[in-house]
């Protein structure tokens, strides 16, 4: 392009010397030629002038096109997936943008396309595999309450999807972008509502009502706003409930490890008062075993292990007391066969006896 300019200029300058030497000599009847030659370079120069200006704006566009091209690449994480590839495209930028060549600036924009075409089937991978991830993880809930809300996002997943197809990707990448975030949000809100599923299957809403109706409350709060649309509000307020129910899990497991502890030691101490330890020694130990590990993880505040740990200690030593009173019934009723054997014994040994003497006689 600059040389062109350059063509153009150079005559232009020559004509205008010669006029202008011209222009010093005596005046003839040719002066009015002359005039006219003038006017005719001012109007070359004009057109020059104008000509410049269209190059410079062609030059602004194709800048601008590039960085657009170049924009496009980078959105659609062209970079990533092609690394190699993307230095060089941005070397070669670089230096049309410094060189302001026209043919290197389209070629630069051309790259970039190239890469973003390239790229774009990847990307397209990466959202639906992210998506289908999540979607998975909601299904793994089991939850059928949220069937419902799952379909809602499933029409947004394929609308996203139809978008891609009709190549309008830019759209498409913010449907899927909703897509994945109402997936993430029905996860999200179906794990509260399992926790709080938890408490009342294990009988924990019972030790803190109060403060089980307030989760509640929030939960239910933050559903309606869910439903209203508000998805970023409602999700900050899911958390404040899931807080509230954790805090309640929690809780209740210390209460409820500390009960099962006492009723694991009034056990022992029953089997110990029946001496089981010495009737059923192996499971007694097994029961004391798991009943120190109990009390280990009970101590270090490890409160679910040690209540679990404790109803299977509880459950053993009733088990050896069992165990030790079908060998205490045995034990009886061998004795009473034995006693009963005896006493016949002693019976027939006295009737041989007095027939022995009859006979003598």
């Amino acid at each position: 392009m600059k040389k062109i300019t350059h063509l153009i200029f150079i005559p232009l300058m020559l004509l205008v010397l010669f006029c202008v030497s011209c222009a010093s000599a005596p005046e003839t009847p040719e002066d009015q030629d002359v005039d006219d030659l003038l006017a005719f370079v001012d109007e070359r120069l004009a057109e020059l002038d104008a000509l410049t200006a269209e190059t410079t704006g062609s030059l602004d566009e194709l800048m601008e096109l590039a960085n657009l091209a170049r924009k496009r690449a980078v959105d659609f994480e062209a970079p990533a997936y092609f690394p190699g590839d993307w230095e060089e495209t941005e070397a070669k930028f670089a230096a049309a943008v410094e060189t302001k060549e026209p043919e290197a600036l389209v070629d630069a924009a051309d790259t970039y396309d190239e890469l973003f075409r390239k790229a774009l089937p990847h990307y397209a991978k990466t959202w639906e595999d992210e998506i289908l991830a999540a979607r998975d993880l909601l299904i793994s809930t089991g939850l059928k309450e949220f069937s419902d809300y799952l379909r809602r996002a499933d029409l947004i997943a394929l609308t996203a999807l139809d978008q891609y197809e009709a190549e309008d990707y830019y759209v498409a990448k913010d449907t899927a972008a909703t897509a994945l975030y109402e997936y993430e949000t029905l996860y999200h809100g179906a794990v509260i509502y399992l926790r709080r599923q938890e408490l009342k299957d294990r009988g924990f809403a019972e030790y803190d009502p109060e403060n089980f109706a307030k989760a509640d409350e929030i939960a239910c709060s933050a559903l309606e706003l869910y439903e209203a649309g508000e998805k970023k509000s409602a999700r900050e307020l899911g958390d404040e409930a899931m807080v509230r129910y954790n805090l309640l899990m929690n809780n209740s497991w210390t209460t409820y490890s500390s009960e099962r502890r006492t009723t694991a030691t009034e056990e022992r101490n029953a089997a110990l008062s029946h001496k089981v330890n010495i009737a059923a020694r192996d499971r007694f130990r097994e029961a004391e075993t798991i009943f120190n590990q109990a009390n280990e993880n009970f101590d270090a505040g490890h409160h679910e292990e040690a209540a679990l740990l404790f109803v299977e200690a509880e459950a053993l030593y009733a088990i050896a007391g069992q165990e030790t009173e079908e060998k205490r019934i045995r034990a009886e009723e061998a004795i009473k066969l034995a006693e009963e054997k005896i006493e016949g014994s002693i019976e027939a040994a006295l009737e041989a006896e007095r027939i022995i003497e009859g006979g003598s006689r």
